[in-house]
């Protein structure tokens, strides 16, 4: 555990060092839970963004993008169940004075046991070498046996518990479990209460005549409520798909670790209607394409798992989590859900509109019911950054601290860099920046001896750095050095262009996954 705090505290610093994540409003003291993102970090958050909305909406006929308004109609809110039901419990230390989630309290407690069974089959899987059969471990092994029986109990009273509202049953469970508060180990707790999340404002010239609005705290419904706009001015059929990017905002009053919860995120979601009965066709599709994408971002498979709701929303018959292992844990990336017709339906109820779909082979005219995908931006972020951080010893004994980014993702594709700041190199750098600039976002760097800055661009995640040297000027060639190998290898200025386009190529990444 204190090493994953010391990593996931690397993670934090090396973000502000290197231009990523600076904390919100910083040289006033900060915001609680606001950051910005800095030169290296906009850059990052664009190419995560483009790389999902490429994968979603260019590579699918059937599936387009909107952008919608981050203000939306009161009424908006009031059908999709937010204003009565997007609710957090919330429990409170009487000693601590600190508040957080009951239910990921509980949570974070069921998760410890699952590490304690991986534990026993990481220490029987030693023993036993290849002759070990885990299958067969998991179903015979005592300890394995409790711990996971226990924590499937847990987590289906707490379901079932958050389902009926019984806030009460939060609280008991908490104290069964002896569940203390993680920074004091106090156990003296309050009740459970819902504290509903949505920010509120004002529309209008003046008190008297204004209005009360949201601040949108997710982008579905901007989604919904255009599906008949699209669907007409889009000739679409179904099944097809509505996808958008765009902030939301939501009063976390238990806002932590670090980007991963904030007031202020960005969501990635598309949204798939469909012909109510087949729902859960799609919903298994979505999330096998889903994972696929995940998977060609080469993270490591070992750090994606899904995880099944034991509660569902209200408005869901599935739903499931693909989790990520974060320097904190296995946590929430991305939700697929099935959603049936509930959004439709409470829109129109709403607002006298009819939002349906004739479907000539079926000569039937319906709703249709939506498979979700839904993605935060700032979690992707922070899972990509604090993964490719790694602390390597080479060969000759020294170290390097890189940032092994995909390199479809790095804000830099390449950095060029003179030799020395005279004898022309600089001014053929500058040439080779001037050509590779049309297509790529490259770099001048030409501070400090050449190892120096080697090891300022692997930090910054930097994939290929090209040196200029005095050669150059003779035979056209420069020198590539690659960021994850170190490997050099003389090229000619005249092939730079193919080389980084084999490196960052969208059709190389996601063709293969």
């Amino acid at each position: 555990m204190a090493k994953q705090e010391d990593l996931f505290k690397n993670v934090i610093s090396h973000a502000k060092e290197y231009g990523y994540i600076f904390a919100s409003s910083e040289i006033y003291d900060g915001l609680s839970a606001v950051y910005d993102y800095g030169q290296n970090g906009a850059e990052l958050k664009k190419n995560i963004r483009e790389y999902w909305w490429k994968s979603m909406v260019q590579l699918h006929q059937n599936i387009v993008g909107i952008d919608a308004s981050i203000l939306m109609h009161p009424k908006t809110w009031k059908a999709s169940g937010h204003v009565d039901a997007f609710n957090d419990p919330l429990i409170d230390n009487k000693d601590s004075k600190k508040r957080y989630r009951a239910d990921v309290l509980v949570e974070d407690y069921a998760e410890k046991l699952l590490q304690k069974a991986q534990k026993e089959i990481d220490k029987a899987k030693k023993r036993f070498g290849d002759a070990f059969n885990e299958e067969e471990f998991v179903s015979t092994n005592d300890r394995v046996i409790r711990y996971l029986s226990q924590r499937k109990e847990i987590l289906e009273r707490l379901g079932r518990s958050l389902t009926n509202e019984d806030l009460v049953d939060v609280k008991a469970l908490i104290e069964e479990l002896e569940i203390a508060d993680p920074d004091t180990g106090s156990k003296n707790w309050t009740d459970v209460r819902q504290f509903n999340l949505m920010f509120g404002t004002k529309m209008g010239a003046s008190a008297d005549t204004s209005s009360d609005l949201y601040l949108r705290p997710e982008t579905a419904q901007g989604i919904f409520v255009n599906f008949s706009n699209v669907q007409k001015t889009g000739r679409m059929k179904i099944p097809f798909g509505i996808a958008q990017t765009g902030k939301a905002f939501r009063n976390e009053i238990v806002a932590r670790q670090f980007i991963f919860r904030m007031r202020e995120f960005e969501q990635m979601e598309m949204q798939f209607f469909v012909r109510p009965g087949e729902e859960l066709k799609w919903y298994e599709h979505w999330k096998e394409t889903r994972l696929k994408w995940h998977y060609s971002l080469n993270l490591g498979e070992e750090n994606y798992r899904f995880h099944d709701h034991d509660k569902l929303a209200h408005y869901a018959n599935a739903a499931a989590d693909i989790e990520f292992n974060f320097p904190f844990g296995f946590k929430e990336l991305e939700g697929i859900h099935s959603r049936t017709d509930f959004d439709l339906k409470a829109h129109e109820e709403h607002s006298g509109k009819k939002l349906r779909f004739f479907d000539p082979e079926l000569n039937e005219n319906y709703v249709p019911y939506v498979v979700e995908t839904s993605i935060g931006l700032d979690r992707m972020f922070l899972a990509v950054l604090s993964s490719s951080l790694k602390d390597e010893t080479l060969e000759d004994g020294s170290s390097r601290t890189v940032l092994k980014l995909p390199a479809i993702l790095a804000p830099t594709k390449a950095a060029i860099l003179p030799l020395v700041k005279k004898d022309g190199l600089p001014e053929l750098a500058q040439e080779i920046i001037d050509e590779l600039k049309w297509n790529f976002k490259v770099q001048y760097d030409e501070k400090d001896a050449i190892g120096r800055r080697y090891r300022r661009q692997d930090a910054a995640g930097t994939p290929l750095c090209i040196t200029v040297d005095h050669d150059s000027l003779q035979d056209k060639s420069v020198t590539v050095r690659y960021r994850d190998t170190m490997i050099q290898k003389r090229v000619l200025i005249s092939e730079l262009a193919s080389i980084i386009d084999a490196e960052v190529n969208f059709k190389k990444w996601m063709g293969n996954s």
